[in-house]
């Protein structure tokens, strides 16, 4: 490959694009497979790297980067008809640049596509554990489990025995934050969709208890139920009515990291809420955070979490569509909870 990459040899590209802005619900008519050409080589004289992708990661953010926005979002709208962009897990096959030779494996932001020329490959990080699956790279140990870790101990600043709860808890965040809290001594109560990813909280990931949204007649009770003394910290990834029935059952002085709403993504209207005078009331805490703002605690991250797994106090659940045409359903799958864990897309194997 590293000879090919000199000759600049040009080769199919299979990419992901956007059709067109979305409305509503996101369909997988909205994005199209089509096939191109890349070279794998640099530009002369350029810093540039070439990356294969080994695998791209589907997050619940990309849905918002489908819209025309009037006003900028904290991370630019894709452009219909351009190739859409995530993190992934890409190995160097061409590169201009000092600090990248070819071989080198890497994760960051990359395109949904086999070959990607990255300009300024500032931002790429290498991969120190690659003894650990690779595609750990687009959660655990990548943004996802930087975002279960910052979110966490940073915004929630947990005390050993507080009361946690943890919304989408078998999701690619969610499944971290409620380890890590057990971790520090909290008692952890998670929801989710389906009775299979209740048990799998309660069983694989050692919550305190559990239970499955979909079937509750009313969240407040089942809320009640879980927590008859309150909760300390809520771990916000859904937004909508759970939240409105957490602020219910909030302590005084509790903490509400806000990850992400995902039940208000692909609404055109977002719901409204009825009980945010808890906020005054029980003087809570609910504060957005971006990854972004953790870059620099990477490393520090990176080896705290490899410990963990290594050790087995961290379990770890992927659910991986092989091949980039399973892209698009993949990506809508996480809207309506198909997904079991963590869901990436295996673009090529090592």
């Amino acid at each position: 490959m590293a000879a090919a990459a000199a000759e600049g040899q040009e080769v199919p590209n299979k990419r992901v694009i956007l059709k067109r802005y979305v409305t509503g619900h996101l369909t997988e008519d909205d994005m199209e497979v089509v096939t191109g050409a890349a070279r794998l080589a640099v530009p002369p004289g350029s810093a540039a790297v070439v990356l294969k992708n080994l695998y791209v990661s589907c997050d619940p953010y990309m849905r918002g980067r489908m819209t025309k926005h009037e006003t900028p979002s904290y991370v630019p709208d894709f452009v219909p008809g351009e190739v859409l962009v995530n993190f992934g897990v890409s190995k160097v096959v061409a590169s201009g640049h000092p600090d990248f030779k070819v071989g080198d494996l890497v994760w960051g932001i990359t395109g949904w596509e086999e070959y990607t020329l990255i300009p300024n490959p500032e931002s790429l990080f290498k991969i120190n554990h690659p003894e650990l699956p690779l595609s750990y790279y687009t959660g655990v140990l990548g943004m996802t489990g930087l975002a279960a870790w910052a979110g966490f101990f940073d915004v929630g600043k947990p005390k050993k025995g507080d009361y946690v709860f943890v919304s989408a808890a078998s999701g690619a965040v969610g499944q971290i934050v409620g380890q890590l809290a057990k971790l520090k001594g909290c008692y952890v109560v998670g929801s989710a969709g389906s009775d299979e990813k209740v048990n799998l909280l309660k069983t694989k990931f050692g919550f305190d208890d559990a239970f499955n949204y979909k079937e509750a007649q009313d969240l407040n009770a089942a809320l009640k139920r879980c927590f008859p003394e309150g909760i300390d910290i809520y771990f916000e990834n859904v937004g909508g009515p759970t939240l409105d029935a957490v602020l219910l059952n909030m302590r005084s002085h509790g903490r509400i990291p806000a990850c992400g709403m995902i039940s208000q993504y692909n609404r055109e209207q977002p719901e409204g809420m009825r009980n945010l005078s808890s906020v005054v009331a029980k003087r809570l805490r609910i504060e957005g955070f971006m990854v972004s703002d953790y870059i620099g605690e990477y490393r520090r991250f990176e080896e705290e979490m490899v410990g963990y797994l290594k050790e087995g106090k961290v379990s770890y659940v992927e659910d991986v569509a092989e091949g980039l045409e399973k892209a698009p359903a993949a990506l809508i799958g996480l809207y309506s909870g198909r997904n079991v864990g963590k869901q990436v897309v295996a673009v090529a194997r090592e």
